[in-house]
């Protein structure tokens, strides 16, 4: 597969840095869902085929179907309890190391995957880093069961904590409530700018049935950068 604009060319570029960096012999690795990781699936596969020894757990099905295509070892996140490091992407991070993510409807297992390893590492294009979070919807898993009470609990709070006015949509995917791998909804709440992001993540998780919310704060240690010329660059978490 060969990229198709020059942003898919920056992920490619940090997928591979990341495969050559962190594929190593003997490592347990989560493989992160979207494009830049499934980038950095792709290019580790390569290694693989040379013969690199690594297993990986996927965060998604989508990221499990790439990875057995692509000849990929997998493992069930039961039988590795604690990975060496989680390479995943990002829909937004701030200069503090807090990301938003969920675009692609995989938080919830990206988040698992990402607290049972030593490690997480960020592949992203330089777009993806901003000032302040909250451009890109922010998404919130929750249970079918009693969603509209759920999404009204939810509001609320968001009212209560300054964000008045939000917009708190139950994600659509070809005219169809789009259901995530574990059966959920996801509810995406557009809130123009997040102000504190470490006590809104507990907040949103405290209301019946929330499953998960796509604020991953303190979560990760390294950023892999990739740019349209190619070039990459790992920094460290938070960005100094």
């Amino acid at each position: 597969m060969q990229p198709q604009t020059p942003q898919d060319v920056a992920k490619r570029a940090a997928g591979r840095h990341a495969a050559e960096r962190y594929g190593k012999d003997g490592m347990k690795l989560g493989l992160g869902s979207g494009t830049s990781s499934h980038w950095f699936v792709r290019e580790l596969a390569v290694l693989v085929q040379d013969g690199l020894d690594v297993v990986g757990v996927p965060t998604s099905t989508a990221t499990r179907d790439l990875a057995r295509e692509l000849g990929v070892p997998l493992a069930d996140l039961n039988d590795i309890p604690e990975l060496d490091v989680t390479i995943d992407g990002v829909d937004e991070i701030d200069r503090h190391g807090s990301m938003i993510k969920g675009g692609g409807a995989c938080l919830l297992w990206e988040k698992i995957v990402a607290r049972a390893s030593r490690a997480m590492v960020v592949v992203a294009d330089d777009t993806k880093v901003v000032d302040q979070l909250g451009r890109f919807p922010l998404p919130i898993e929750v249970l079918p069961f009693g969603w509209v009470s759920t999404q009204r609990l939810l509001t609320e709070l968001l009212g209560d904590s300054g964000y008045a006015d939000v917009s708190l949509e139950r994600r659509v995917e070809q005219g169809e409530p789009l259901i995530t791998d574990s059966g959920n909804y996801i509810l995406d709440a557009r809130l123009g700018a997040v102000q504190d992001a470490g006590a809104l993540a507990v907040a949103l998780n405290q209301i019946p049935g929330v499953v998960e919310n796509g604020l991953f704060v303190g979560i990760g240690d390294e950023l892999v950068l990739g740019y349209q010329d190619e070039s990459t660059e790992v920094r460290s978490l938070p960005l100094r």
